[in-house]
């Protein structure tokens, strides 16, 4: 009987605990009793988010909120608007870069057409881009801003309710514009020096004397020529704003393959200072399309010899009447013949005994000397009706007959060809219409055909790297 007397019991303290705080509420003791039972204040303020961690013990959850761009961002990077910054760190393995880490909830292909968007509207040059709406990797380039985005799809759990929940994570690595653009110096070429005004106390002087520990210099020909091979990365022209937008990152490219010679003009107003002038829009003529050609093919295969064009031999007989062993331009002008690359005697025409160096360069004649070294392969047959019924162009009449099949080839190069880089969408090809220096330019940017080829950009990649 007595376990059933304990409830009464504790009811009848209850009761009296009851009584006497009602009965004492104002007093002392019922007041510190009363602050003992109460919330903490900072709780209230500071609420502490606790997650269930691997080891099953409660931790607090980092707020990301606090991570924040670098002061000196680009602004011309492209963000993501549904992407919260996770962090910010140095890209490993060069000091100069950046790299930021980004998460979103939406899927990658989303983002993916977002980068790409943006890219192609914004006039980013890509140079890599994802072969899937899946994720991947984007390399891009806009003014000299090198930038890498890697879009990685992942799957997080959500910890409420212990599901699969998609998400993606970017990692955005930049390369700001002052360290994408410092190079190391140009080198000068002995036999140029002549052409630039060489004053003492001029920032652009250079000191004709080689230094005594220079390496060897590069081979000369029978008659002491400079080989025209391609030079370190020359400085950027004073006058590019001269050229069409769509073209300026092409001639960039290529002049810094060192391939484009500098027009150097005397200002007016200082006798003894020089420009670095490209002249977009003036006429190139055969001797300087010609060493362009060579220089350009053989800087880009620079690591791939067998691709290379092949100087003459010292004993070797002008394939022109006009270009004689002591022309500056003989070493471009006769490989190019030798390899069969442009018309000559040596590749049968026995018609065309003149170069004329300093001639226009016409625009079939610009894809006649270019298509043999994007195809490395024999050009195919072509006629007049097959050119009209793929290019479209109303002039083809116009076209010389050995041009036809290079403009042939060319239009199976899909949108690598070089008539679509250069001259954009035309029904009219004006076969017979000078090039300008800014359009030869363009040209040499890309070598190879639509489904293997390489860019300067490219071939820039593996000089640095």
């Amino acid at each position: 009987m007595l376990p059933c007397k304990r409830p009464a019991v504790f009811l009848s303290l209850a009761v009296l605990l009851l009584t006497s705080l009602t009965a004492c509420a104002n007093s002392p003791v019922a007041k510190n009793l009363e602050q003992s039972l109460a919330a903490d204040p900072k709780l209230q303020n500071n609420p502490v988010v606790f997650e269930e961690s691997q080891g099953n013990e409660p931790q607090a959850q980092q707020n990301p909120s606090t991570v924040q761009l670098p002061a000196d961002f680009p602004k011309d990077i492209p963000l993501y608007s549904n992407a919260k910054l996770q962090e910010v760190t140095p890209a490993s393995g060069s000091e100069n870069k950046v790299s930021t880490r980004w998460l979103s909830s939406d899927p990658s292909n989303f983002i993916a057409s977002f980068y790409n968007s943006q890219f192609q509207t914004k006039k980013w040059q890509i140079l890599q881009q994802p072969t899937d709406d899946a994720g991947g990797v984007f390399e891009a380039r806009y003014n000299d801003l090198l930038l890498k985005v890697s879009i990685q799809p992942q799957s997080v759990t959500n910890a409420t309710a212990n599901q699969p929940q998609t998400a993606t994570e970017l990692l955005i690595d930049y390369e700001p514009n002052s360290a994408a653009t410092a190079q190391p110096p140009p080198t000068t070429n002995p036999n140029e020096i002549t052409n630039a005004v060489a004053q003492p106390g001029n920032p652009q002087f250079v000191d004709p004397t080689p230094p005594a520990n220079l390496a060897a210099q590069p081979p000369s020909t029978a008659n002491n020529q400079t080989i025209p091979t391609a030079t370190p990365e020359s400085p950027e022209f004073d006058d590019l704003n001269k050229a069409p937008q769509e073209w300026r990152q092409y001639i960039q490219d290529v002049a810094a393959l060192g391939v484009l010679s500098l027009e150097p003009k005397v200002t007016k107003s200082n006798s003894t200072a020089t420009t670095n002038q490209f002249e977009p829009s003036k006429i190139v003529t055969h001797r300087e399309y010609a060493r362009w050609l060579f220089a350009a093919n053989n800087a880009m295969y620079a690591s791939n010899p067998t691709k290379q064009i092949r100087l003459p031999s010292e004993s070797t007989q002008p394939a022109f009447s006009d270009v004689s062993a002591k022309d500056p331009d003989f070493p471009a002008i006769q490989g190019l013949a030798e390899a069969g690359l442009i018309p000559s005697p040596l590749s049968g025409d026995s018609t065309v005994v003149l170069f004329r160096p300093d001639a226009p360069l016409t625009r079939e004649q610009l894809l006649l000397w270019k298509l043999p070294l994007d195809t490395r392969q024999a050009l195919p047959s072509a006629n007049f009706d097959t050119v009209k019924q793929t290019w479209g162009f109303q002039d083809t009449a116009r076209i010389d007959p050995k041009a036809l099949r290079a403009v042939l080839a060319d239009y199976r190069n899909g949108e690598q060809s070089n008539i679509r880089r250069v001259f954009g969408y035309t029904t009219l090809f004006q076969p017979k219409k000078p090039v300008t220096r800014a359009e030869a330019a363009t040209a040499l940017w890309y070598f190879g055909t639509q489904d293997e080829g390489l860019s300067a950009a490219d071939a820039l990649k593996l000089k640095r790297s």
